[in-house]
């Protein structure tokens, strides 16, 4: 078949392919490893079909989503969890968690310095947000990030005696520092405890389920919480997202959910469960996918003379692969190549426009499945200096290899019209 791509791509793809692969056999341990952890979870809390189907009105006792729920706790080491297809995303489930726990007075501390767009519109304090927890008497505070690292030396300053919660913001986000690995958070729940024993460590942990063996909950955060239609849906799950962690939070989340006195007690599932249960099931494959994908990724762009975060041979703790573009066209240019080549609306040119909760024009490709999946092969990222895009996802690495050529392709489109 003639490929659609200049012969430099095509070159460039196999000296790519050639780099990327050493580091490939680490992601399939993992993902094995983390298939037995969900494989035995399944067979602990004996998973039926009769667990898959749907419910209606108040769903009292819904056996299906009750035991969706043991596993996830199970799984995430946890007393507790909320898995929901009443979550519209993970912003959703993490505003949940905030609201759920804070109240007026209390002090929110960011340790991973500003948190990404959408939630500091929930938290209120960069820009003027109705229904924000500034607007509810909640008091905000960060630290900034240290040379792209946590800066471990103001930790205990910047703990005060209203600090009620750390937010530990697990991926890059928009931004170019490095995520937070299992191990770095174990160490930072580990510190904020000797300063202040009740102070509650809520890891967003978006994009880095599966990533590694262990999620944070199980090393020392209190709670945790992100979104099913990224890593842990495995591509299946078409929507919602999920809660984990100390009952007593679990549950003041979901009295924010649903309503005082009500809490998890109810909720319908509405969508099949089989598709929450057996997305939980593929998510350490799909994750691996999409790992795979992110590393070739950062070997083909790097080879191309940009710079790549995180680099080629760097241990990885999220699923985001960031490439430094430079400038705004070349930002337009890999999102419309990599649409081309995607299963859904590749006739479709993305341009930049305004989102809910972003403070600048954001230009994304998403010709996904599920509406805006990310764990699906997709990119974005605010029309800002360094005019870095984001990429993350890809249900199967060959797509990945054949999207990231699209992109480059339509890269290499706009040098070749001038």
């Amino acid at each position: 078949m003639m490929y659609p791509f200049t012969e430099k791509i095509l070159k460039i793809r196999d000296l790519a392919l050639e780099k990327s692969r050493e580091y490939f056999n680490e992601i399939d341990v993992i993902a094995e490893q983390n298939t037995l952890r969900v494989l035995e979870c399944f067979r602990k809390h004996q998973v039926s079909d009769y667990h898959f189907r749907t419910t209606s009105g108040y769903a009292y006792n819904d056996a299906g989503r009750e035991k969706l729920e043991a596993v996830w706790a199970d799984l995430y080491g946890t007393e507790k969890a909320l898995v929901r297809t009443q979550f519209v995303s993970g912003t959703h489930a993490l505003a949940t968690v905030l609201f759920g726990i804070l109240r007026p007075g209390d002090e929110l501390l960011s340790i991973t310095g500003a948190p990404y767009d959408t939630m500091q519109s929930v938290i209120g304090y960069a820009h003027e947000s109705a229904g924000s927890l500034k607007d509810f008497g909640v008091t905000y505070s960060e630290l900034p990030m240290l040379q792209q690292q946590v800066d471990w030396s103001n930790i205990r300053t910047a703990i005060k005696p209203t600090t009620k919660m750390v937010l530990i913001q697990r991926s890059r986000g928009y931004s170019m520092r490095s995520p937070l690995s299992v191990n770095d958070i174990k160490k930072i729940c580990a510190e904020i405890k000797t300063v202040k024993p009740d102070c509650i460590c809520f890891v967003d942990n978006c994009y880095g389920e599966f990533v590694e063996t262990l999620e944070p909950t199980a090393v020392g955060a209190d709670i945790t919480a992100g979104s099913l239609i990224k890593n842990p849906g495995g591509g299946i799950a078409p929507t919602g997202g999920y809660i984990a962690g100390r009952a007593d939070l679990v549950d003041l989340a979901s009295y924010r959910l649903t309503a005082p006195g009500i809490g998890s007690e109810v909720g319908a599932s509405l969508v099949d469960n089989r598709l929450l249960y057996q997305g939980l099931f593929m998510a350490p494959h799909i994750t691996a996918q999409a790992l795979k994908g992110a590393i070739f990724t950062a070997a083909f762009f790097s080879l191309l003379g940009y710079t790549t975060l995180p680099a080629i041979e760097e241990k990885r703790s999220d699923i985001i692969q960031a490439i430094e573009l430079k400038t705004p066209e070349k930002m337009i240019a890999f999102c419309q190549g990599l649409q081309k080549y995607s299963p859904v609306d590749a006739h479709v040119r993305p341009i930049p426009s305004h989102m809910p909760g972003y403070s600048d024009a954001v230009i994304m490709a998403a010709g996904t499945f599920v509406q805006g999946a990310s764990i699906e092969l997709s990119a974005d990222g605010p029309l800002r200096s360094p005019y870095a895009v984001y990429l993350q996802g890809g249900l199967t690495f060959e797509h990945s290899v054949i999207g990231v050529m699209g992109a480059a392709q339509e890269i290499e489109n706009i040098h070749s019209e001038k």
